[in-house]
């Protein structure tokens, strides 16, 4: 069998960000997928000299839960990921760094997503600034060690699965798994 892409014969926007495509399939059934467009957006696997991982605390109304994850965001138009990284990092946590690595990149949820998120290994982070005032209100910084990050993702406690993958991508980097 050989697999085809969709034939898409019109698409309507119900909100700036939740597109219906008319499609046909290969075999001839028309079905009508929503996709959420959002911007492009980055992770930042933040490491101090310590080795320690820089965090933010946070709540998050979908899993209407305060949460533990890594900074990142949305890349704003006309910017790189890179400057979006750079960016998100020192406004969420008035950290900076001098060392930014592309580790990987992919989808969120390819099946209803549009966008890319980008993951940054940030090293040898340090506290130059200070966090925007909106994210001083909203967002608390945290530092545990990698090892501890490590646990914690083994044990079930980081739920933010675009973390869990850029974690992934920095241990592949780092040489701690092959």
């Amino acid at each position: 069998m050989i697999i085809k892409p969709w034939i898409i014969l019109e698409t309507e926007y119900l909100h700036p960000n939740i597109r219906v495509d008319k499609c046909e399939l290969p075999n001839g059934q028309i079905i009508a997928p929503h996709l959420l467009q959002y911007d492009h957006e980055i992770m930042v696997f933040a490491l101090t000299k310590k080795q320690e991982v820089v965090l933010i605390k946070q709540y998050r109304h979908g899993v209407q839960k305060i949460i533990l994850e890594l900074p990142g965001g949305s890349v704003d138009e006309g910017e790189s990921p890179l400057q979006a990284a750079k960016r998100e990092l020192m406004e969420e946590t008035g950290y900076a760094s001098d060392t930014f690595i592309e580790v990987g990149y992919g989808s969120p949820n390819p099946a209803i997503y549009t966008n890319t998120i980008y993951s940054f290994l940030a090293l040898d982070v340090e506290q130059t600034g200070k966090q925007s005032a909106y994210d001083a209100e909203t967002v608390e910084i945290s530092l545990v060690s990698l090892d501890e990050f490590i646990t914690m993702a083994k044990q079930g406690d980081l739920i933010h699965s675009l973390n869990i993958s850029t974690l992934f991508y920095v241990l592949k980097y780092l040489n701690r798994i092959s």
